[in-house]
């Protein structure tokens, strides 16, 4: 079978799991959330944490909390949440959005810490199907930041849980699992190709996931990178999870290198979904947030680029910190 056949193959099967066939939620809204940014470029304020190129937050509903992505260098998340005061130790779940190393870093490390403390901490991640299929890039080498760690993760004590279509983490918190692929929003870089059994195909990061919280002003979406691409993550959500506006889109969505044309379609779409709040951190792109705080015609304060300590809380909206503010 050639590799183009095994491509096609792979993505009407991703697609097929991905589809929204059972009926949308009946989840009454949560009454509280809040997620705040440990890992991007930025640093909100002074003495408040490093930037890096990554990406990890914490998101609080209900009483409830998840870890999402581990940032990139060893220590970074570590050294951040204990300098913004964020006890990581009583969170037991994590959600890994898709693996790339610069979401994956900080996993082993934070498991290893967090346990001195609470054995169970940081010990169950949540990932999408086919999170763990070999990346190779350019030169031969595995790409993949969880493959060459699941064991020593394991090891340690941890586990991972694969989803391959859109699943409930806990009374309306979702994860999305895999996002078909709607529109041709290429929100990836080519960077290297995945290993299937007819041999490579291009690394379209097919494992692409997100988080979905249904509140009663709409749903806040929680992205990693969103290579998936903004608008077909979000209108996923509305099918899979709620029909109802995006309230809030928060976190990395892979547009600093996009197009003056790109960027102006992306904001029509989320100017469609009603998006009334937009946190874009790590690869987003400084110009991409205030084109598009410009497109949707949203106050300064309801549109800014992520900075480590940044948050977004249900009803009181986006505290940027200093830098960004």
């Amino acid at each position: 079978m050639s590799a183009s056949r095994v491509f096609i193959l792979l993505v009407a099967a991703t697609l097929a799991a991905a589809s929204p066939a059972s009926a949308q939620s009946s989840d009454p809204p949560v009454k509280a959330m809040k997620i705040t940014v440990l890992s991007t470029m930025l640093v909100g304020n002074a003495r408040e944490g490093v930037g890096e190129w990554g990406f990890a937050a914490v998101l609080e509903v209900d009483g409830r909390r998840w870890l999402i992505d581990t940032g990139a260098r060893a220590e970074t998340v570590l050294r951040n949440a204990a300098e913004l005061k964020v006890d990581l130790s009583t969170i037991t779940d994590l959600v890994i959005t898709h693996n790339h190393d610069d979401h994956t870093g900080g996993l082993l490390t934070l498991r290893r810490e967090m346990a001195k403390k609470n054995p169970k901490a940081l010990s169950r991640a949540w990932v999408a199907k086919g999170i763990f299929t070999s990346r190779l890039d350019r030169q031969g080498r595995e790409a993949g930041g969880l493959l060459p760690i699941k064991a020593e993760y394991e090891k340690l004590g941890g586990t991972f849980t694969e989803y391959d279509k859109p699943t409930a983490l806990a009374p309306g918190v979702w994860m999305t699992g895999p996002v078909p692929r709607t529109y041709p929003e290429k929100n990836w870089s080519v960077s290297g190709q995945l290993q299937m059994p007819g041999g490579p195909i291009e690394d379209n990061v097919p494992e692409d996931s997100s988080i979905v919280v249904q509140t009663a002003q709409g749903l806040v979406v929680v992205s990693g990178c969103g290579h998936a691409g903004i608008v077909n993550t979000l209108e996923f959500a509305q099918k899979a999870v709620q029909n109802a506006p995006v309230h809030a889109a928060i976190g990395g969505f892979h547009l600093f290198a996009a197009s003056d044309d790109t960027l102006a379609w992306t904001a029509s779409k989320l100017k469609d979904a009603k998006v009334q709040y937009f946190l874009g951190a790590h690869c987003t792109g400084i110009e991409a947030v205030f084109r598009i705080r410009q497109a949707l015609a949203l106050p300064r304060k309801q549109a800014v680029v992520g900075a480590v300590g940044a948050s977004f809380t249900l009803g009181s909206g986006i505290d940027p910190k200093a830098l960004a503010q």
